[in-house]
């Protein structure tokens, strides 16, 4: 008996060793989720919203930077510099560009607009002299030539020679901003290809009516081609 309870405090100390060397389900979970460098094993260094890096996670969902080649970057200051002169002095973006013709048309609208400009405000400031004589004067003319025009005519005379004195001031301003946006769009057209094999083409078109109703002459237009590759 005394055999007996020796041998059983052997076996029960050998199960005890024998679980003792095997790591429980919480170290093992420990181990998978951080081991540093020094196989030092705990959760200090478990990963968390503090301590990871954000900057690293950025840099991933960041766009593939696009870089432009020679020719676009050239086409791009090519239009830059037309802008800037044509914003100092109009129509010389267009000789940048090589658009020679263009500058008459540029200048024949400055002088349209400031011979309109001119004889607008000529005529409004003539007639609100007329229109400030004859209301301080008891309608009396200041002018020979407006001697048979009454009061509200030279009134009315005054308004529409100020409201297109004001509509050639807005047009200058947009003749000067279609002035830079020509010169832009050229300067980034410039070396476009207009060959004839275009899957684009506009064709003068004559047509004959084909019903016994319709008039024999014949109809006139245009003709659109469009080419799908």
């Amino acid at each position: 008996m005394r055999y007996f309870k020796a041998f059983l405090i052997v076996i029960i100390c050998c199960i005890g060793y024998a679980q003792a060397q095997n790591p429980d389900s919480v170290h093992n979970e420990i181990k998978i989720i951080s081991v540093d460098s020094l196989n030092m094993q705990d959760t200090t260094n478990v990963p968390t919203d503090e301590n990871v890096d954000k900057s690293a996670i950025a840099d991933q969902d960041q766009e593939p930077a696009i870089y432009k080649d020679s020719t676009r970057l050239a086409l791009e200051n090519r239009s830059r510099l037309a802008v800037r002169r044509s914003a100092m002095i109009p129509g010389w973006g267009q000789i940048t560009n090589n658009r020679w013709w263009k500058v008459p048309i540029i200048y024949g609208g400055v002088v349209g607009l400031i011979i309109s400009y001119d004889v607008a405000q000529s005529g409004y400031k003539e007639m609100l002299a007329e229109a400030q004589f004859r209301t301080l004067n008891n309608n009396q003319y200041l002018n020979e030539k407006y001697a048979k025009a009454s009061t509200e005519w030279v009134i009315q005379s005054k308004d529409f020679y100020r409201r297109n004195r004001d509509l050639t001031i807005l047009l200058s301003a947009g003749l000067y901003a279609l002035n830079l946006i020509d010169a832009y769009v050229d300067g980034m057209m410039f070396r476009y290809n207009m060959e004839d094999d275009l899957s684009f083409k506009i064709n003068p078109l004559i047509e004959q009516s084909s019903s016994l109703l319709a008039s024999r002459t014949p109809v006139l237009g245009l003709k659109m081609t469009v080419t799908i590759h």
